[in-house]
């Protein structure tokens, strides 16, 4: 039974701007990650496809190349940004914790983008957050959880945000 304890795990968490998936950060950190195994988890934060813009009239370009530029400059600082709080809540939740947190950046359509991952790493599990979207603003925006959770190769864990109810004490 030792050996079940002191078995390394890698635990693939997808965060991005959505408080849902800080949650589902936070639940991971309570809830998967033990003390008794040296987990590696790994953060990763998906920078979604740069948009083509296509001129109406046909005349040139629609954008400079400064205006791509800013563009760029602000998708780094908000990945930058999002990876900066989940480590901060990592690091206030596992302080005592032999736990190593590894981040990742990358690019392209989040859902084959963490599949991807899922199998470059080798990964033990997948938690990510679900927006809770319904049937309708799913078949339109495609639901990522949805995605991963049909082709990860690995279980995927989706943690779902509970409502808050405002008139409740």
């Amino acid at each position: 039974m030792a050996d079940v304890a002191e078995k390394e795990r890698k635990i693939l968490v997808a965060v991005d701007e959505g408080e849902e998936s800080m949650y589902a950060l936070s639940w991971c950190l309570k809830n998967v990650v033990s003390q008794n195994s040296k987990d590696t988890l790994i953060l990763v934060y998906v920078k979604p496809p740069k948009a083509v813009y296509m001129p109406l009239d046909g005349t040139g370009y629609m954008f400079s190349t400064d205006i791509f530029a800013a563009m760029e400059k602000y998708s780094g600082q908000v990945a930058s940004s999002v990876v900066e709080k989940a480590k901060k809540m990592c690091r206030d939740v596992l302080p005592e914790l032999d736990v190593k947190v590894e981040t990742r950046v990358e690019n392209g359509d989040p859902r084959d983008v963490i599949c991807h991952l899922v199998e470059q790493i080798a990964a033990d599990v997948l938690v990510m957050g679900s927006h809770g979207y319904g049937l309708i603003k799913r078949a339109f925006l495609g639901s990522v959880s949805n995605h991963c959770a049909q082709n990860a190769k690995c279980p995927v864990l989706i943690v779902k945000k509970p409502k808050t109810n405002c008139g409740s004490k």
